[in-house]
C-alpha cells in the first residue's frame, strides 16, 4: 500500500475531476447560475460532482441555497456561529459547521429551494438515490481501472483505488467542509457582507478557488471568486476555458462597478 507516483497521479487527477465537479458544477453552475451550459456538459458536471460522494446534485444545491438565504443566521444549516461567539460556543459551532450538521435531522426542502432543478429531467434523474449508486461505484472504479491498466496488476489496481478513492474522497470532503467552517470564522473581509464569510488565502489552491469566500458572499452569482490581484482561482479558469470552447455562455464575470461598491476600505 506504499504511495508511488502512479497512485499520486491518479489521485490528483481524480481530485481535480471531482473537485471541479463540485466547485464549477454543483456550486457555480447549478446553485448560482454563474454561467449557462448545454445538457451534455450539465450531465457531465453533475456526475463529476456526484463522484465526490457529497451527495446527489439537487440535495447539495438545496442545502447551499438555503445557506445563502440565511447565512450565519437562524436557518443556516451549517453556520459556525450557531452556538454563540465565546470559545466554547465557537468550538462547538466549528465542529457543527464542519461535519456535525450532516447528522442533523433537519432536512432542506428541495421543492422550496430547487424547483428549477426538479423541473430539469436529466438532473432530477441523476439526483435519485438509486441512480446515484452507479456514480459512487464509478468514483471508486475509475481509479482502480486506471491503476490496473497502468501498473498491469491487481495490486496496482488496489493501491490506485485506495489512494484515488477513499483517501481522495476524505481530503476533498474536508476541504469542502472547511469552506463552511474555517471560511466563516477566520480570514480577511475584503468586501462588505451581512454575514461572517471571509477570504482564506492558504485554502485557495486546494479548494480550487472556493476559499475566496468573502467575495462569493458579496457577489454570489459571480463566476470568479478570486477577483483581486494575486488571488488564484482555478475554477474560474476552467469556466473561462469552457467559454472559449463554446461550451459555456452568459458567464457572469466580475463587474468593476459592482465590486467597487462592495469593497471594504483599506482591506
Amino acid at each position: 500500500w506504499g504511495l508511488g507516483w502512479r497512485d499520486v497521479t491518479i489521485a490528483v487527477v481524480m481530485y481535480l475531476i471531482t473537485g471541479f465537479g463540485v466547485t464549477v458544477g454543483y456550486h457555480r453552475h447549478f446553485t448560482h447560475r454563474s454561467f449557462q451550459a448545454g445538457t451534455w456538459l450539465r450531465v457531465v458536471m453533475a456526475i463529476a460532482g456526484g463522484m465526490s460522494l457529497q451527495g446527489p446534485v439537487i440535495r447539495w444545491v438545496a442545502d447551499h441555497r438555503r445557506h445563502h438565504k440565511y447565512a450565519d443566521k437562524e436557518g443556516d444549516p451549517h453556520s459556525p456561529w450557531r452556538f454563540g461567539p465565546g470559545f466554547a460556543g465557537l468550538s462547538r459551532g466549528l465542529a457543527h459547521a464542519h461535519i456535525g450538521w450532516l447528522f442533523s435531522p433537519d432536512r432542506t426542502s428541495r421543492r422550496r429551494f430547487c424547483p428549477d432543478l426538479l423541473a430539469d429531467r436529466p438532473i432530477r434523474f441523476l439526483s435519485h438515490n438509486l441512480t446515484y449508486v452507479p456514480v459512487v461505484l464509478l468514483s471508486l472504479g475509475l481509479p482502480a481501472l486506471a491503476g490496473g491498466l497502468w501498473g498491469g496488476s491487481w495490486h496496482a489496481a488496489l493501491t490506485a483505488c485506495f489512494w484515488g478513492g477513499p483517501v481522495r474522497i476524505f481530503v476533498l470532503h474536508h476541504v469542502t467542509w472547511s469552506i463552511n467552517s474555517i471560511c466563516h470564522t477566520f480570514g480577511k473581509e475584503e468586501f462588505s457582507v451581512r454575514d461572517r464569510s471571509r477570504n482564506v488565502w492558504w485554502l485557495a489552491v486546494i479548494s480550487l478557488g472556493e476559499a475566496w469566500h468573502n467575495l462569493h458572499h458579496a457577489d454570489p452569482t459571480c463566476a470568479r471568486h478570486g477577483v483581486l490581484r494575486g488571488q488564484v482561482d482555478p475554477s474560474a479558469r476552467l469556466i473561462w476555458l469552457f467559454e472559449r470552447l463554446g461550451w459555456a455562455w452568459d458567464v457572469r464575470w466580475p463587474d468593476a462597478g459592482r465590486l467597487a461598491a462592495r469593497r471594504v476600505a483599506n482591506a
